[in-house]
């Protein structure tokens, strides 16, 4: 795949719904490509932050992306394995 036209995203602290909200309306109007998303910024995360990966996820495959979640933490990586998300990572 081409590097040259991955999109990098970054989430840092709790996502706020107009955050989650603008992230996605980005990954719906680029081309379909990998789009690299660091959320090492999350730090311990929260159901939020799941609630808004898992929605990052969701639009990233309607839209035909790649998607890689970079910097995850041993706490959020647990949670995500908790909710049954793990392959988010």
């Amino acid at each position: 795949m081409d590097t040259s036209s991955t999109l990098h995203v970054r989430l840092s602290g709790p996502p706020a719904p107009e955050d989650v909200g603008r992230l996605c309306a980005l990954l719906e109007a680029a081309e379909p490509g990998l789009v690299v998303c660091e959320i090492g910024g999350l730090g311990r995360g929260g159901l939020g932050a799941v609630d808004a990966l898992a929605r990052l996820r969701l639009v990233a495959r309607r839209r035909g992306h790649r998607l890689e979640f970079r910097g995850a933490g041993p706490e959020l990586r647990e949670l995500l394995g908790l909710v049954g998300l793990r392959e988010l990572l």
